[in-house]
């Protein structure tokens, strides 16, 4: 580990930070002593934000970080201080924008220079460490940023005030008069006019799954009855089911395709991407009833199940891309491996999942089925699974990609919320008590003081939760309290939302800023309803606000959620690509759809109502179970509502009016059909 005196990130938990602990680089974690030491040397900080599945993180840090030379001049001209982006997403979300500002692309990693007070003044993204492919080489971009900083304070100076006046505009919500139902419909067509008619998915490469745009068009076709969006997705579902993002030995999907057809993927498998394709394939899967979705959501909830759980039970980030020091290398084949492990089941094999002498990627092979557009006859599937297993029992011993074990309590969110709901919905008692399980770490092991913090690791809990933090284990509390009956789950939805009111609600302009009125002070207090790789904070909490209404009979939480909806609203006419969570949160909160049946869980006649509700996959469902002694709030619209003849009985209810009670599932299948 490096001195104290010079490298100092060896104490800290996060494996990103870990991995550059032995960087010739006098590296510091963000904090006021790394920003003091900046202030007392007059130096420029070097901010540098990646996360431990990333690329072309790993490539600058061989190029760069560990050359003696370059390292010797980021030490001479600058404090260097390197965050986590997946640990502080409130610093990377900021400097992420500031870059924008500047007119160059994000991602990772992200390399941003700043005065002592933190305030951007320059950035990039990768920087190579000589000049190559139209980027400047690193040292020469040290060299010039140094000294424009100590000979030419008057450009800093302009560029610091332009920027953060702009960072604070970003920031500034665009209010109007709310979301209807038509504006929806026009959005979705518009959004049918973005997608790869062939390949499926929006636009050209690269490819991300983009699951809340999807969920944008899948609602489009319930409404509507209009099959185009229906194909939209469910093309767009089969190619990346069947390409090369997904992995077809070992389950779950990578973070995005780097071509239009999606077979080479960005080869880093995270928690979050993964948790809104359980949902999706969940979705359209038992809409649809195609084997192929049902099979690749066993198999994702698998790996997730079989690789993903943390110690305590609670889920790890993410999988890197690189082994061996190598992007994909424990992913790809060769012909003659496949040959050798296979004998004479390669053939069929080598057929289904385009396998040749010369590859298909880079000289090696991603499996892949993309030129199938579903699953054989079962005695092939039977032999193809038997030849996978084969494979993935030899690729197991593999030198495997570093995996970042950090719990995260934001995107454990979504997994739990996920696994909750794909649990009760194909009636896997095992996926529940997974999601349970998870859920009781982060309780458990991530609140202090009743407050939630962001990231867990080998027992250390650090950094003030974020609005994702509280609006993802929400979700995931009332997902679980729809699956169980548990009141505890509903309960600590009710806390939680009481502490993003208190901390994280913008009086005076609506909506909730990312960050708490007693976090760290950054430069700009952020506030945002823009999807980024995860779903929008704010646009979650439209729907987390509807499902509270509508279970508790509490008017103030539909008041607060309309409030969202328009604080937001004059943001959609401008550009509606990134706010799909916001406008799916606003077709929830004005198509709310609760069905209450009431009845013992344990009777077969009330499992029969319940399963008669749960295989209509909607996308707005809301079920409560209540048994008979059970008694609603009065506010609620099935308050006072029991057994009809002694029989469990289902009320279908919208906002404040429930239809006539059913008994027959069959009648509540058809009342419920699109």
């Amino acid at each position: 580990m490096g001195s104290a005196a010079g490298n100092l990130l060896g104490e800290e938990t996060s494996p990103y930070l870990l991995q550059h602990a032995d960087n010739p680089v006098h590296w510091r974690a963000w904090g006021e002593p790394a920003l003091a030491e900046a202030r007392a040397g007059n130096k420029p900080i070097l901010l540098s934000v990646g996360y431990a599945a990333c690329h072309w993180c790993h490539v600058m840090a061989h190029e760069s970080f560990e050359n003696e030379a370059i390292a010797a001049q980021m030490n001479d001209g600058f404090v260097n201080i390197k965050v986590d982006r997946e640990e502080r997403p409130d610093i990377d979300q900021i400097y992420q924008h500031a870059l924008a500002l500047l007119g160059e692309q994000g991602g990772w990693p992200l390399t941003m220079f700043l005065t002592p007070d933190g305030e951007p003044f320059w950035g990039g993204t990768y920087f190579p460490p000589t000049s190559r492919w139209g980027r400047p080489g690193f040292p020469d971009v040290l060299r010039a940023i140094a000294d424009t900083y100590q000979r030419e304070p008057e450009k800093v100076t302009k560029n610091v005030t332009a920027l953060r006046d702009a960072l604070a505009k970003v920031s500034t919500n665009r209010a109007g008069d709310g979301v209807t139902i038509a504006l929806l419909d026009q959005i979705a067509d518009r959004l049918i006019g973005e997608i790869d008619p062939v390949w499926g998915g929006v636009g050209r490469a690269p490819k991300f799954p983009q699951t809340y745009v999807m969920d944008v068009l899948w609602r489009a076709w319930r409404r509507t009855k209009d099959d185009r969006f229906r194909a939209a997705v469910t093309n767009t579902l089969t190619h990346m089911c069947q390409g090369g993002i997904y992995d077809h030995l070992g389950g779950g999907f990578a973070r995005y395709s780097t071509d239009t057809e999606w077979l080479a993927p960005h080869f880093e498998k995270m928690l979050y991407d993964n948790a809104q394709l359980i949902d999706l394939l969940s979705l359209v899967g038992k809409t649809t009833g195609a084997p192929l979705y049902r099979q690749r959501l066993e198999e994702t909830v698998g790996w997730v199940l079989r690789e993903m759980v943390a110690e305590g039970g609670g889920f790890a980030a993410t999988l890197d891309a690189d082994s061996e020091g190598e992007e994909g290398r424990f992913y790809v084949w060769n012909e003659a491996e496949i040959d050798t492990l296979l004998g004479d089941r390669a053939p069929l094999f080598k057929q289904h999942y385009e396998v040749t002498a010369d590859g298909n990627w880079e000289g090696k092979t991603i499996l892949n089925r993309r030129r199938s557009g579903g699953l054989e006859q079962p005695e092939i599937e039977a032999q193809l699974a038997d030849a996978r297993a084969t494979l993935l029992a030899a690729r197991d011993k593999r030198v495997w990609p570093g995996w970042d074990d950090k719990v995260l309590a934001d995107w454990n969110g979504l997994m739990i919320a996920a696994l909750a709901d794909a649990g009760v919905v194909w009636d896997r008692p095992d996926w529940l008590a997974a999601a349970r399980t998870a859920y009781d770490f982060v309780t458990t092991e991530m609140q202090r003081d009743g407050r939630l913090l962001h990231a867990w690791r080998h027992g250390r809990v650090q950094h003030a939760a974020m609005l994702d933090d509280y609006v993802n284990m929400t979700r995931g509390a009332l997902r679980l309290y729809e699956a169980t009956g548990d009141d505890g789950f509903l309960a600590q939805a009710e806390s939680w939302v009481a502490a993003l009111d208190q901390h994280y609600w913008d009086d005076a302009d609506g909506g909730y800023f990312y960050t708490a009125d007693d976090a760290e002070a950054l430069i700009v207090r952020t506030k945002t309803a823009h999807d980024n790789a995860v779903p929008s904070g704010n646009g979650t909490m439209i729907a987390v606000l509807s499902d509270l209404s509508l279970l508790t009979g509490k008017p103030a939480y539909r008041d607060r959620a309309e409030a969202i909806v328009k604080s937001f609203a004059g943001e959609v006419n401008r550009n509606f690509f990134p706010l799909a969570t916001l406008l799916n949160g606003a077709e929830r909160l004005a198509r709310g759809l609760q069905i209450v049946i009431v009845g013992d869980r344990k009777d077969p006649a009330t499992t029969g109502l319940m399963r008669a509700v749960l295989d209509q996959a909607l996308p707005d469902r809301l079920l409560l179970v209540i048994s008979p002694d059970d008694h609603l709030p009065n506010g609620h619209p099935a308050a006072g509502k029991g057994l009809v003849n002694g029989k469990p009985a289902a009320y279908i209810c919208e906002h404040m009016t429930c239809q006539a009670p059913l008994t027959d599932p069959d009648a509540v299948a058809g009342a419920l059909a699109p």
